[in-house]
């Protein structure tokens, strides 16, 4: 056992962000084949609000610390680690537990980066740009040409998304909720139009593209998912990975959370076979034993972000500190970042 601590932001019972804590605790044990890192920045995902809400399906027991993905410096190696020595920089993924001071993973979890970014570019890379990526290119297998509707194109997800697929020479159609991030989605992000997604977003799409959608990446849930199916092209596939719709504030309700649900269309695979369509989920951190995709699409990605081709879209920095994350949680259940927030030292 290890007698080593860090200092830790945690999800100690559910509720609002109010109720994250902060107290140190113990740090895993440097095991054979594992990295301590020294986390200088970490990323604040959607999927975090879900976790501290009780709406997430995969967490572990109560107090445990959220976070994806952090970047930061190796300082120790466990036995049988030669490819990593103590003072480099490393960007990795985990199941949980980025929002500290200090996080112990599995070396096959962790990944270089650029010199020339920092930790907080860095940290707003893996998580958005991995799910967008096998969204587009494993899950719906998008090639050139193809017609794409991204929801939430301002999100981090989604900003980084419509870049992975202008980038490939698809047609990009976003969804966004303010007019700031439509224009961004246009103007900066190369998307052919952006519609208001608490609008008719839907007729809109179909006026532009009347005979549909090749791919549709949807994080929203509940009527969003119904009208995609419903502008889906022959061969179409949908790509969901998300439910934001059953969390539209800053805590769980779970009739919200009920009706979202029971909003989301069920797919029979004989109306499959009838449309000629395909359903696809995706949820990143039920694929961290694919390093065999991770890894070739992340080398891609940071080597696009070196060159200029792709950029990380930061919104905002937040401290790694229990108040940092109460701040940073309820900006992003405010829906006011374009893109991504980050937590950093």
């Amino acid at each position: 056992m290890s007698d080593a601590t860090t200092r830790a932001i945690l999800i100690d019972r559910l509720g609002p962000p109010e109720t994250l804590v902060e107290r140190d605790v113990a740090l895993a044990p440097l095991g054979p084949g594992a990295l301590q890192l020294e986390v200088h920045a970490a990323g604040v995902n959607f999927a975090d609000l879900l976790q501290r809400a009780g709406l997430y399906g995969t967490v572990p027991p109560r107090p445990y610390s959220p976070g994806f993905e952090v970047a930061g410096e190796v300082v120790r190696v466990g036995a049988g680690v030669t490819d990593w020595q103590p003072g480099d920089r490393a960007v990795a993924l985990l199941a949980h537990g980025g929002y500290a001071r200090d996080v112990v993973v599995d070396a096959g979890q962790a990944f270089r980066y650029p010199d020339g970014l920092t930790p907080v570019q860095a940290a707003a890379v893996p998580v958005v740009f991995l799910t967008g990526w096998v969204c587009l290119f494993e899950a719906a297998r998008a090639r050139p040409g193809e017609k794409v509707l991204i929801l939430g194109a301002g999100g981090g997800v989604g900003t980084a998304a419509v870049q992975l697929a202008v980038r490939r020479r698809l047609e990009v159609v976003g969804t966004a909720g303010s007019a700031m991030k439509r224009e961004f989605v246009m103007a900066d992000l190369g998307a052919e139009a952006c519609f208001d997604s608490r609008g008719d977003w839907e007729t809109e799409v179909r006026r532009l593209w009347p005979g549909g959608v090749d791919v549709a990446l949807d994080p929203v849930g509940g009527r969003a998912t119904a009208s995609c199916r419903r502008l889906l092209a022959p061969l179409g596939r949908l790509v969901i990975y998300g439910l934001s719709e059953a969390i539209p504030r800053d805590r769980r309700s779970w009739p919200r959370a009920a009706l979202a649900y029971l909003r989301t269309p069920r797919f029979h695979p004989l109306r499959l076979v009838e449309q000629n369509i395909g359903v696809f989920g995706v949820q990143l951190l039920h694929l961290w034993s694919r390093r065999d995709v991770l890894e070739p699409a992340l080398a891609e990605i940071f080597g696009a972000v070196a060159s200029g081709e792709l950029r990380p879209v930061i919104d905002r920095t937040f401290a790694l500190s229990r108040d940092g994350a109460v701040e940073a949680h309820r900006y992003l259940h405010e829906r006011r970042n374009l893109g991504k927030v980050v937590l950093a030292v």
